[in-house]
């Protein structure tokens, strides 16, 4: 079945790898963003006709109060992604991030379908075992993991609402982040050729960006069984301290060095295990493992070489 769906932060990282997958499924989509980073990052399908983008704010009542009408679906990106850029730009942070969404759901109808990104940095340490499913405390310390416990908690009071708990993603995008860790520690060790760490000892959950659109077209197919309920999203086969990644890495980049020192502290001192069996037994499976990721990579990092592809 077609639907429209509405993308907000359509041209980010998650939504220029999402909108060409939701096109090629048949959909309508529509994509606002403010394009603040320059990007042309859903060039290659203008051409398409069931595709259809705006130049806006999202914080816009006038400006949102139209697209949202018109959906069946919304899926929110737009956001400041990440505890750096939110302490950069509180005001921005909270804006967007928290009162935006708030604003989103006073205007949408019950029937309409809401998608949404949340994050399992609001886990924290998790419990005594580092472990954390979906019914596992909360413990947010950072400004943009209490925005969105606060936003997950609105958006699970209606029914037709699904919120996706994302791992730390990483791979290639066309709108392209490198200081996501994954990929920061990739391009370090392309082209420094090594890293120094702090809290090397601390685990975290990771997956794929390209899997991050295979779950929410998951959800959309299978949306009776799933929905109002909270999903945990990452490589099932990738929870691992910082350590245990750059071991990884260095398969693919044999010259690589890694070493620690106390040099700094996680804002939100993510040091977790996180369960992914509730999405997986829907029937969703990642389709990206952690060394074919690695290994795209490796080849996008033969294209770039700036530090204009990530947020701060």
């Amino acid at each position: 079945m077609a639907y429209n769906i509405l993308v907000t932060g359509g041209a980010g990282y998650l939504g220029s790898t999402m909108v060409p997958k939701l096109l090629k499924a048949g959909h309508k989509v529509t994509v606002i963003d403010n394009f603040m980073y320059g990007q042309n990052s859903l060039a290659a399908v203008c051409h398409e006709p069931d595709f259809h983008v705006v130049k806006g704010d999202v914080r816009l009542k006038e400006t949102m109060q139209p697209l949202l009408k018109d959906a069946d679906i919304i899926i929110p990106l737009a956001a400041l992604v990440g505890a750096p850029i939110c302490n950069q730009d509180p005001v921005g942070a909270t804006t967007i991030n928290h009162d935006a969404i708030l604003m989103m759901l006073e205007m949408v109808s019950k029937d309409q379908v809401i998608l949404m990104p949340t994050t399992n940095s609001a886990y924290g340490t998790g419990d005594e075992n580092n472990f954390c499913t979906e019914e596992s405390p909360l413990q947010p310390i950072s400004k943009y993991a209490k925005d969105k416990v606060e936003v997950e908690k609105v958006l699970m009071e209606r029914e037709n609402s699904i919120s996706f708990r994302l791992a730390t993603v990483f791979g290639m995008s066309p709108r392209m982040r490198v200081d996501l860790l994954v990929n920061d520690f990739t391009y370090r060790a392309v082209y420094d050729g090594c890293v120094t760490l702090f809290e090397s000892h601390f685990k975290r959950n990771y997956v794929h960006v390209r899997d991050v659109t295979g779950a929410f077209m998951h959800a959309m197919e299978n949306y009776n069984v799933m929905k109002g309920e909270i999903y945990n999203v990452g490589l099932s086969e990738a929870n691992l301290s910082k350590w245990e990644l750059c071991e990884a890495i260095k398969r693919h980049v044999q010259n690589f060095i890694f070493l620690e020192a106390p040099l700094g502290k996680d804002p939100d001192q993510r040091n977790y295990i996180v369960s992914n069996e509730k999405i997986e037994k829907t029937g969703f499976e990642p389709a990206v493992g952690l060394h074919d990721g690695l290994k795209g990579l490796i080849k996008g990092y033969t294209m770039i070489k700036n530090t204009k592809y990530g947020n701060v």
